[in-house]
């Protein structure tokens, strides 16, 4: 780094970098201890089949204490004393070497990209390593371009797959409609040879 801290320096042994303080004219109220975590459950029975002999003194049950406050502890005020948080001086690191060239690299055939990302799918391309604005202008136009044509291409396969799935829905319904038709002409047809059944019957009668 180009700063260190300075290793002459020390926090004051004075220094007060507490924010709040116990408020000193905070007293605790009377009887505040004498107040019990827990008290007898005042709806609690002795058991009828309980037997003293048996089972030994009764004792009720306790629950918490709706009066318990809890430990007490004073209220909090802001500290006249509080000069802020410490902050160690630095001084110019004797060891800092300024190297101008050190993202310098023989090649950038290669990079390396560490991204996270919530959804899959994703296609990460195109990479421009350059000096200037302007050598990357014409790259940008050439990736939108590229970026473009792919996008529509990618809409265009959805609709159609949207198409195909509605297409293949269609059908399937008029395989339904057409398979409920059979069944209505199967029992319109049971129905005329029961009254064909019926007549001849009649006519034997």
């Amino acid at each position: 780094p180009k700063k260190i801290n300075d290793p002459s320096q020390s926090k004051p042994a004075d220094w007060v970098d507490e924010r709040m303080i116990d408020d000193p004219e905070d007293k605790k109220p009377e009887g505040w201890d004498d107040i019990p975590a827990e008290i007898v459950d005042p709806e609690a029975e002795k058991p009828d089949d309980w037997d003293d002999d048996l089972d030994g003194e009764w004792e009720a049950p306790k629950v918490p204490n709706p009066e318990y406050k809890g430990p007490w502890q004073p209220k909090k005020i802001d500290n006249p004393a509080y000069k802020g948080p410490w902050v160690h001086p630095q001084i110019d690191n004797p060891d800092y070497k300024d190297d101008t060239e050190l993202y310098a690299f023989d090649s950038f055939k290669y990079i390396g990209i560490d991204i996270w990302q919530v959804k899959s799918g994703s296609i990460f391309s195109h990479f421009t390593l350059a000096d200037s604005w302007d050598d990357v202008k014409g790259d940008i136009e050439l990736v939108n371009t590229f970026r473009e044509g792919q996008k529509a291409k990618k809409d265009e396969e959805e609709k159609a797959r949207q198409a195909s799935e509605e297409k293949t829905k269609a059908e399937e319904s008029e395989d339904e409609d057409e398979d409920e038709d059979e069944d209505e002409d199967e029992d319109e047809d049971e129905d005329e040879d029961e009254d064909e059944d019926e007549d001849e019957d009649e006519d034997e009668d």
